[in-house]
């Protein structure tokens, strides 16, 4: 197998060869980044992946760095000041949402500790080992997927329906859908 064999999703652009070399996959424990991928993943509903990792910079601008003790505090007026911002998604739903959740994640926070602890119990601490062979063989939701969408619901999170679930799943490593012709398969996996 060539060291330069990479999952096909990964195209020519640069910054998403890079975000697929260096991120995807890779498990995440921190909090902030953890907030980061949920709404970065909820922000690209019904968008390309693509779309938002170009405009990811402007997000963490946008977003206090992702600080969610700061964007749980955001008001009407600032949600009317991000809707004229060109550098993000200007969907009202989805800014708003982000405001939400970072409520809910606080509220999550306050109960578990930390949201990583909460995130990780639905793969029971550890990722997933997944042996796809084809794009093809990537599903767009699973079992755990689906419950941890379902309790995000209830918790009072949006935009975290189980394929957006399942997308952020992959994106913080709680599981290994790298193909197992990646390069990157066995990297991650160790």
């Amino acid at each position: 197998m060539a060291t330069n064999t990479r999952c096909p999703w990964a195209g020519t652009d640069p910054l998403y060869i890079h975000y697929h070399d260096t991120e995807w996959g890779v498990p995440v424990y921190d909090d902030r980044k953890l907030f980061e991928f949920l709404t970065l993943e909820g922000a690209q509903a019904g968008l390309s992946w693509i779309t938002v990792l170009k405009k990811r910079e402007n997000y963490r601008k946008a977003f206090a760095d992702f600080d969610p003790k700061k964007v749980a505090r955001f008001t009407p007026k600032k949600i009317e000041a991000l809707m004229q911002n060109e550098g993000i998604v200007r969907n009202r739903l989805k800014l708003e949402s982000t405001v939400t959740n970072a409520q809910a994640f606080l509220k999550v926070v306050k109960e578990f500790g930390s949201f990583q602890s909460y995130q990780w119990q639905f793969v029971k601490g550890k990722p997933l080992q997944n042996n796809r062979k084809t794009l093809k063989d990537i599903p767009a939701t699973s079992p755990e997927s689906d419950a941890f969408s379902k309790d995000l619901k209830k918790r009072g999170f949006r935009f975290v329906g189980s394929t957006i679930i399942y997308a952020h799943m992959q994106s913080v490593g709680m599981v290994n859908d790298h193909l197992n012709t990646c390069f990157r398969h066995k990297e991650v996996k160790d």
